[in-house]
């Protein structure tokens, strides 16, 4: 019961916080997530019912989904033209930052070097979500977004890898290079070979249901959205990684996403619309738990004692990589002044940063060296999101501002609707008929009032359902109106390029709202 209501908590928190981020479109809604988790722990009777932080059961559970649908979003020809870039990324970069920043953070921070290079090794994995927190209404360069984008999606094995490599060096007093290099080509290479070839069976086996009669939508549907977690937990068991697993495995599924759109279009719209669902909760929710913990974190008086310390290991660990990745970009990557400084700060660390550093806890790590992790780790974190939310504000373009556009769109729905109207209207319908179509045609507009709702639905709850001839006709009048208004969108779109991206998304609107109201529901058995 505990576990049911915390998740409960942590899900309406996130639910909270993505409604609030529409009040305040001016703020990303991920500190909005920040500012709402911080609240959960900061009233007693939320904080109470919230279980205690599970690492494992966050990667699994939040991040490995995540990054499944983040790999789903790329494309496989992407990943093989980048590939060397990829390779520089989460091998090159994450090394000389390791020998780098972590000799740097021992040298001026005065730690043992290995504890030094756990530091570096949980700061190595970046996050593209916390990135496009700081670049909130402003424009990333296409390139430099990719490559920010292909980073995160393949270097959290890098500090994971090199994490162990690290706490057996604190443990044993010696470092094994040649055994580290081999676990990291198992554990990377395994999860590439596991994710590609576990996501080739699963899609076979898919895509030979919906080609024959035992095709269900829903058991469809299910066995996809369970992939990642069952490949995340199976890769982890046969000790390869998992995050890389299920990353592959959503490169696969970009690949079939292309090709099977028309085979069941019901099936794969639902599962579009569901993936969108999930990803933006559980988006929103790790940054509730990282909300959430950082003020767990800085209200523990043993934690937050000999602040110094812990403050300038934060700093340092986040000025050198900035510098690192600032060099690499200019040197290997060959970048612009610009971009490359764009690169350096858009490496922004998230909650996979400081779940990574709640795995040490049950390792034989002294306990003034775990606390003195988890909080460098989270001035680190928010360094990295403080700092490029205040450059980019001089380094990015805004984004064009489509108030005007918004508007113009509005005035086209509206004479849309009334073009169907009109046709309804020019019918003949009986009575009752013809107002209930208008009035739903009417809520296409978003004007109408909640007033006007409970006459409607007073309406339909004084009066008896419509026969099967009204239905039929009901459903003529709104084939019609819809057919009204898919000729005036392609008008439009034909007479002003600017309005064809929005025109079409309201196209897309008229198909939706035809489904639903025409179909083989329509009459009774």
């Amino acid at each position: 019961m505990t576990l049911m209501i915390s998740t409960s908590l942590w899900l309406l928190a996130a639910v909270v916080s993505i409604l609030v981020a529409q009040v305040v479109p001016r703020v990303s809604a991920n500190y909005v997530s920040l500012v709402i988790g911080a609240l959960m722990f900061l009233i007693p009777v939320i904080r109470q019912h919230v279980v205690a932080f599970d690492s494992e059961v966050f990667m699994g559970l939040i991040v490995a989904p995540l990054l499944f649908f983040e790999g789903q979003s790329t494309r496989m020809n992407l990943v093989g033209r980048k590939l060397r870039y990829i390779v520089q990324l989460t091998v090159s970069l994450v090394l000389i930052g390791l020998a780098v920043v972590g000799v740097s953070v021992w040298w001026l921070g005065g730690i043992s070097l290995p504890l030094a290079f756990m530091l570096v090794a949980i700061g190595a994995p970046t996050d593209a979500t916390a990135t496009q927190s700081v670049t909130n209404g402003l424009k990333m360069p296409a390139s430099t977004g990719t490559l920010l984008k292909l980073e995160s999606l393949f270097n959290d094995a890098s500090g994971i890898i090199l994490l162990n490599m690290a706490v057996l060096w604190y443990i044993n007093g010696y470092v094994n290079v040649k055994e580290t290099a081999v676990d990291f080509l198992i554990s990377a290479g395994g999860g590439a070979v596991l994710g590609f070839v576990a996501a080739w069976v699963i899609v076979l086996w898919r895509q030979r249901l919906l080609r024959t009669a035992y095709n269900v939508l829903n058991a469809q549907v299910l066995l996809y959205i369970v992939t990642p977690f069952v490949l995340y937990y199976v890769a982890e068991a046969v000790h390869v990684s998992g995050i890389i697993a299920v990353v592959c495995a959503g490169l696969v599924h970009n690949a079939e996403a292309q090709r099977s759109r028309l085979i069941n279009s019901p099936q794969i719209h639902f599962s579009l619309d569901l993936v969108t669902m999930i990803t933006e909760i559980f988006n929103s929710t790790v940054f509730v738990v990282l909300g959430f913990l950082f003020v767990q974190i800085v209200t523990n008086q043993r934690l937050v004692a000999h602040a110094g310390n812990w403050v300038l290991i934060g700093v340092i660990l986040y000025v050198v990589s900035v510098i690192v990745r600032y060099g690499y970009g200019r040197l290997r990557i060959h970048l612009t002044r610009r971009l490359a400084t764009i690169f350096s700060l858009g490496g922004v660390h998230g909650a996979v940063t400081l779940a990574l550093a709640y795995t040490i806890a049950e390792r034989h790590i002294q306990r003034g060296d775990f606390d003195l992790i988890l909080l460098s780790a989270s001035v680190l974190i928010l360094l990295s999101m403080i700092v490029p939310t205040i450059a980019f504000q001089f380094l990015l373009e805004p984004e064009p501002s489509n108030r005007d556009l918004v508007r113009e769109v509005d005035e086209i729905k509206v004479k849309m609707v009334h073009q169907a109207i009109d046709a309804v209207q020019s019918m003949y319908l009986p009575e009752r008929v013809k107002r209930s179509v208008v009035f739903d045609l009417m809520t296409q507009k978003q004007k109408t009032r909640t007033r006007d709702f409970v006459h409607a639905w007073l309406d339909v709850s004084r009066h008896p359902e419509f026969t099967d001839a009204e239905k039929e006709l009901e459903m003529r009048a709104f084939i019609n109106a819809f057919k009204q208004e898919r000729e005036y969108l392609d008008m439009i779109s034909q007479s002003e390029a600017k309005y064809q991206q929005c025109v079409y998304q309201l196209y897309n609107e008229v198909l939706l709202a035809e489904s639903l109201v025409v179909g083989p529901n329509v009459f009774e058995e």
